[in-house]
This record gives C-alpha cells, sequence and structure tokens, in this order.
C-alpha cells in the first residue's frame, strides 16, 4: 500500500511547503498558548475556561481515550507538566501498537469497503492535535513509532479512500458533503502533523491543501441530481447541522496548514464571504440563548460558532461575527468550539466589544437552494418567518413549501424535527412531508422516493421583498409535489403584526386538501380560531378560504366547513408520542385557493382584529380592522394561469387589476383610494377612479409606500422595469429598494426606470 501512495506522491511537482514545522505549530501553537498563560490570571472566562479542561485532563489521565489527548497535550502545553505529555504519548502508542484503525462494520460491509468514515476522522483529528503538542518531548525513536502507525493507519486509509490515486471511492458527486470534508481535511490534518517525519505525508498534505476549493466550489451534477454546495448568499443547503460541521472540517485544515506555513498564500475561496452572514440570518435571538433554524437534520441548539471562530482565527474579522460568538461562547452543543474546549479556550476572541444587534437587513433569500428569513428586527424576542421550498435528498427533509415562526423568544410554529437515522421514524415520518407545516393532497406530500432519490424538480423561492411592515416572499413546491400537484404555490404577505398565508393549489384529479401544522406551547381551538401560546409567546391562526374551521364540535352540523383535527406521531427524543394539527377541507375540489391568517400578539389576551370575507365575480378577499387601520387583500381567481393570452383583468370593490393578489392599507376614517400602502403581487396596474395608482408594461411585485413629501418603492420582477405611480402630493424624494432614484412627476404621475441588467 505505501508503495502505491509513493507513487502518488511523485507527481506532485509544485509542493506548498518548504520548510520543516517548528513544533507545537499547527493548532496549540506556542504563540495561542504563551498569550493564554498570559491572560488566564486577569480574564474571568478564560480562568474559568481553564479550570474547566484542567479537570477533563486530569480525569483523563486514569483513562486510555484517545479523544481526549487534545486535553491532556493542552494542559502540557499550559502547565509544563509533563505527567500530561506522558499520558499522551502512552495512549498515541497504544493506538498504533494495537489493531488497524477501522470504519464500523457497516461501512466496511459496503463494496468497496469504506474504511474511513467519521468516528475514524475523529481519531485523526485527536491524533493530530495530540502529536503536534507533546512533538518535543518524544524521543526520535518514539517519533518513528508513532509516525509509522499514524501514516499507516491514519493517512494511508484515509487520504487513500477521499482524495489520492488510485485507491480513491468518494467523489464530491456521491460524497461530497459534510463527510468528504470530515474524512478528507482530517487525515490530510494528520498528514500535515507529520509531515516533518514521513515526506509523504508531506506531500499528500501540500496535494490537499491546493485542491481543497474544488469543494466549496462544486456546482452541482445534473446527471445525479446533486445541488451546488454554496448559495451565491453563503448558505448550504443540508441544515445548519451539517453545514457548520462540513465547513469547519475544512477550516481547521486551513488554520492548521497557516500556522505551520505562515508565508504560504491564503487560498482563494470565494464562497465563504458570505458564510457567517448565512448562520446569523438563520439564527434567532431570544432572551437566554440563541437557536437555529432546524430545518432537515438538525436542532434549534445546533449553531455555528466552529465555522465563526476559525474563520475569524483565518482573519475574516467582522463585528457581526463577534455578535454572533457572543451569544455562543458558552454552549450549547456537544459538538462545539466553545471556551472551555482546547480549540476554543485559544481561539475564542474578546467578544467585549460585540455589538449588540448585528448590521445586517432584516430578510434575506437564499435563492440558489431554497431557504428565505425575514424578521421585524434583530432585538431579543422579536418575530422571525423562515421559509423553506428547495431540494430533498440526504439531511434535507420532504418539507417544500414548509415554515417556521419565532416569536417573543418561542418558535411558536416549528418543525416536526428529526432523530437517529437507523429508527424507522426517521424514515416513515420525521423526514416525510407530514412532519412539516406543508399542505397534503389525499393524504399524499412529496413522494418517499425522494429520500434516497433526491427531488428531480426542486421546489423555489423567489421574489423577497421587505419594506418594513410590509413584506412578502413566494414559495413554489409544484415541481417536488408534481406527483398530484400541477400548481403549489404559497405566497407569505407579512403585514404589520399578521402573516397571511396565500395557497394556490391545482391537482390533476378530485381530492382532499389538508393543511398541516406543529405547533409549540399549549394549543387550543376556539371558534374559527386555533390559539398557540408558550411563556409569554402567543399567536392566532385563523384559517379563512377555502373555508372556516368549525365553529363548534358539532362538526356534523357544518358539512362543508374545513375540519380541525389532531394527529399523533414520535417525539423527536423517540421516548413519546407528540402531536400536530391537521385543518381539512371535506369538500373534494381540483382547484382551490387557501387563506390562513396568523395574528402575531404581544399579550395572550389581546384583541383579535375584525377579519371579514369580501367577494365578487373572479375574485375573493379579507377586509382586515387591525390598530385603527384597514386593510384590503384581494386575490384574483383569473390570475393563476386560468387564462393563457389573455390578461387577467378583474374589477374588485372599485378597483380595476391584472395582479395576482393586491393589498392596500388605509386609516379607517378614510377610503381605500387615500391608501398610503400598497402591495402589488404580479401585477402591471392598479387603477381606480380613472386614476392609475400603479403601471407597468410587465407584471411586478412592487410594494409602495407614501409619507409626507417622499415615496417608496420596493419593486422587483424583471430586470428592466419603467414603472409609474400616481402621486396625490407634490413629491421631492423617491427611494427605489432603498436607494435615493431620479424620477419625472408629469401632474400627478411620477415615473422612473430601474435597470438591473448589468447585474444579471
Amino acid at each position: 500500500m505505501k508503495k502505491i501512495f509513493i507513487t502518488t506522491f511523485i507527481i506532485v511537482s509544485n509542493l506548498l511547503w518548504s520548510q520543516e514545522i517548528q513544533h507545537p505549530a499547527l493548532l496549540l501553537t506556542s504563540e495561542r498558548v504563551d498569550y493564554a498563560k498570559k491572560m488566564v490570571g486577569s480574564d474571568p472566562k478564560l480562568k474559568e475556561a481553564w479550570k474547566i479542561i484542567k479537570k477533563q485532563a486530569d480525569d483523563a489521565l486514569s483513562k486510555n481515550d484517545l479523544l481526549k489527548t487534545d486535553y491532556l497535550a493542552l494542559a502540557y502545553l499550559m502547565s509544563n507538566d509533563k505527567k500530561y505529555a506522558e499520558k499522551a504519548k502512552e495512549i498515541l502508542l497504544n493506538s498504533v501498537r494495537g489493531k488497524q484503525w477501522s470504519s464500523t462494520d457497516e461501512m466496511m460491509l459496503r463494496k468497496p469497503a469504506w474504511r474511513a468514515d467519521l468516528g475514524f476522522s475523529h481519531k485523526c483529528r485527536i491524533s493530530a492535535i495530540a502529536y503536534d503538542g507533546i512533538y518535543n518531548m518524544l524521543s526520535e525513536t518514539e517519533r518513528k513509532e508513532i509516525t509509522e502507525g499514524l501514516f499507516n493507519y491514519g493517512v494511508v486509509p484515509g487520504l487513500g479512500d477521499w482524495f489520492l490515486e488510485p485507491t480513491r471511492i468518494h467523489s464530491l458527486n456521491s460524497m461530497g458533503h459534510n463527510w468528504w470534508t470530515s474524512c478528507a481535511s482530517m487525515s490530510a490534518l494528520l498528514a500535515l502533523s507529520i509531515a516533518n517525519e514521513v515526506p509523504q505525508a508531506a506531500t499528500a498534505a501540500a496535494k490537499f491543501y491546493e485542491q481543497l476549493p474544488e469543494w466549496f466550489a462544486f456546482a452541482g451534477d445534473e446527471l445525479q441530481n446533486k445541488p451546488k454546495s454554496f448559495d451565491k448568499n453563503g448558505g448550504m443547503y443540508e441544515s445548519i447541522n451539517y453545514a457548520n460541521f462540513g465547513i469547519s472540517e475544512a477550516l481547521l485544515y486551513m488554520l492548521a496548514w497557516k500556522n505551520a506555513y505562515p508565508n504560504t498564500k491564503p487560498l482563494e475561496i470565494p464562497e465563504l464571504k458570505n458564510t457567517p452572514d448565512f448562520f446569523m440570518y438563520c439564527a434567532y435571538q431570544g432572551d437566554n440563548k440563541i437557536q437555529s433554524l432546524n430545518f432537515g437534520d438538525s436542532r434549534a441548539e445546533i449553531t455555528a460558532e466552529n465555522v465563526m471562530l476559525l474563520l475569524y482565527a483565518l482573519g475574516q474579522k467582522e463585528d457581526n461575527m463577534l455578535w454572533y460568538l457572543k451569544q455562543t461562547e458558552t454552549g450549547n452543543n456537544r459538538e462545539g468550539l466553545y471556551r472551555n474546549t482546547p480549540l476554543g479556550f485559544l481561539y475564542y476572541p474578546d467578544t467585549n466589544k460585540a455589538p449588540k444587534e448585528p448590521n445586517l437587513k432584516n430578510s434575506q433569500l437564499f435563492a440558489d437552494f431554497g431557504w428565505a428569513t425575514l424578521r421585524n428586527a434583530w432585538k431579543p424576542d422579536a418575530t422571525m418567518l423562515a421559509v423553506k421550498s428547495g431540494h430533498t435528498w440526504n439531511h434535507s427533509h420532504a418539507d417544500a413549501n414548509s415554515f417556521l415562526v419565532y416569536h417573543k423568544g418561542e418558535n411558536l410554529i416549528a418543525d416536526g424535527g428529526h432523530c437517529w437515522y437507523p429508527n424507522p421514524a426517521y424514515r416513515d415520518y420525521f423526514f416525510q412531508s407530514q412532519a412539516h407545516n406543508v399542505v397534503l393532497f389525499n393524504g399524499e406530500g412529496q413522494p418517499v422516493n425522494q429520500q434516497y432519490e433526491g427531488s428531480m424538480l426542486d421546489g423555489k423561492l423567489t421574489n423577497l421583498l421587505d419594506a418594513g411592515t410590509i413584506k412578502y416572499v413566494l414559495a413554489n413546491a409544484t415541481g417536488p409535489t408534481s406527483n398530484n400537484f400541477i400548481r403549489n404555490f404559497r405566497h407569505f404577505l407579512w403585514i404589520d403584526n399578521i402573516i397571511y398565508i396565500v395557497d394556490d393549489l391545482k391537482t390533476y384529479k378530485e381530492g382532499n386538501f389538508e393543511w398541516l401544522w406543529h405547533l409549540e406551547g399549549e394549543v387550543k381551538k376556539n371558534g374559527v380560531d386555533i390559539n398557540v401560546k408558550h411563556n409569554e409567546a402567543a399567536l392566532t391562526i385563523r384559517p379563512i378560504y377555502p373555508e372556516y374551521i368549525t365553529p363548534s364540535n358539532f362538526v356534523h352540523d357544518y358539512p362543508t366547513f374545513s375540519r380541525f383535527e389532531e394527529r399523533k406521531a414520535p417525539s423527536e427524543d423517540l421516548k413519546g408520542e407528540t402531536t400536530y394539527y391537521s385543518v381539512k377541507s371535506p369538500v373534494a375540489a381540483r382547484k382551490i385557493k387557501g387563506l390562513t391568517a396568523i395574528v402575531l400578539k404581544e399579550k395572550e389576551t389581546d384583541k383579535m382584529p375584525k377579519i371579514e370575507k369580501i367577494e365578487g365575480k373572479d375574485w375573493i378577499g379579507i377586509r382586515v380592522h387591525n390598530n385603527g387601520e384597514i386593510t384590503d387583500i384581494i386575490i384574483n381567481q383569473l390570475a393563476d394561469g386560468t387564462l393563457m393570452h389573455s390578461n387577467s383583468w378583474i374589477w374588485a370593490d372599485g378597483w380595476e387589476t391584472d395582479a395576482y393578489m393586491f393589498a392596500v392599507t388605509y386609516d379607517e376614517n378614510s377610503k381605500p383610494e387615500d391608501a398610503a400602502e400598497i402591495c402589488i403581487i404580479y401585477g402591471s396596474a392598479l387603477r381606480r377612479n380613472n386614476k392609475a395608482y400603479f403601471g407597468s408594461l410587465s407584471k411586478l411585485n412592487v410594494i409602495q409606500k407614501l409619507e409626507k413629501n417622499t415615496m417608496s418603492v420596493t419593486i422587483d420582477g424583471q430586470p428592466l422595469i419603467n414603472a409609474s405611480f400616481y402621486a396625490p402630493k407634490q413629491l421631492d424624494t423617491l427611494l427605489v429598494n432603498g436607494e435615493k432614484s431620479t424620477f419625472d412627476l408629469d401632474n400627478e404621475y411620477l415615473s422612473f426606470k430601474l435597470d438591473n441588467r448589468v447585474k444579471e
């Protein structure tokens, strides 16, 4: 086997290393350790962390645990007490004198056998840190024995399976997610640690460093149905858990290389530029701790301090990252690099100057892989809406068009969760659509086979608009649910303290539609409402179309009303059952519009807004009386693909429009034509009383606000836009998508041009 590696290494002509490594130099560097020694007496955080680390090291003295040798190595470097180094040496020698390292029996049964799995990679990682840490107290003979064993037991099978020819069995197309960076990067880290003693290992480490950017740049695979690894805005579709793990394993190797060879040119990895922002946009800050979106195989307590910490150490230092790290430094996850772990102890930055809130937008769309987050503020206990509709496969569940709502510190509209993968409940429930907040047809969601084969037609998120008190995003799950659905669109329109969800559904045959709700806290049905309360947080869900839920338990007296039912499912900890809820329309249909209002409350006893249905020819809608204002929301029944070449004009409550949907908000003592806020979704015109409130050749998405002498327009839909608006006042300022813009004013009409073609 060694001859194979030598043959492979000979062809590497341009080595990135040119000198021996001056141990300890990879991660437990002399510079970091010396600084920690200096500060531990005066910094209370470091002092407390060191106390915990030293106890872990002291406990490890009486055991033979390879995975604790990093604690022993750090204790030796901090205290100069050789008992820690002697114990680490003993464990390392035992590990290379025993049986060959191997992956689990299950991995070894595969063809070809997988010799290196995640457990194997953890051994490589800790062994590399420990060997680097105690290097200077080892004799030449001990180094020779340990490095030969580490090379044969760790580097040969690890890089042999995951990276090097002619033995490599994995590709980025088959295992290019978190397993690849863990198994390949940690085997390479082990190779780097023994570079002085084993030239083949040094060459392998250099070759891996050169090629590591290829993992970040992986653009997907059409034939085998694999998505690109990174969204242009920094996101990674596999869940917060695996994004944090996969990225941090690569960053750990990059940091070790930088420390070992500080004069080497840094790798160019543009995908990492926006990665910190991704994790922050997907975080929610309650009073006590930060939590993350748990879409897919993740949990709320999983955070991304590993990525933040390592990027910061690599030089990508931003104040926003300090804000995040300040929330996570005490730890709430077993795998984090917190202050009381060896690497966290040495690399955690000073968070005392962290900003109170991050300097980020309130909303962000990750269009490449189908996530979006919208919030009303970054302060603790704010409200956040998160929506998902992308690729289904592996760690990404069958949850196209699902969503979560966080409010006043609580995740009130939640996800079904996940469990340990071998358990039947994972594949039969947690992964499937039934565990998420989606619409089923005749009890069916996405096909079960998508767990293994993926969704050949992915869901999409588009058209995110954020105008402060009005926000909008469109989700499209038609692709992954096309076994039943011809149309499966979900519009999220958030106005003030109400989130409106409009479902546009059409199927191949008549059947029953069913809305699923996974709710956290105390859930009570009260007439046509579903009330949810947890601690100080509360909201009310009111299904409105296709029909209210039955107002009483005399279901037989309301044959056309929707049914509210409880469903049972395995709890996430698998120790019992949990309850989720169904709102099911008993009337069979092939085409339907659903409209649900989610009212966010400051306190449980808040009075509900008055919501009434308004309807007419070819349109449906609601009129909402809320906090002294009236909002009319009208949905065009002709603008959903019903017409082909004829435009979808309707005359609705005094308005003339071809818009799919529009909302106008006006003072309760005024008239609709006095609306100061107008939202138009997929429309080219909105007219009233012979005035064109909005006009465009193309159907666009628009939020328009008028305040004193300023008009604010948030708009998208086409790369080249010429738009006009009715302006009843003399205006002096126009803001378009947050930027001051030039405009023409002709009598009562304002017009402007927006050209984004250069950016496309």
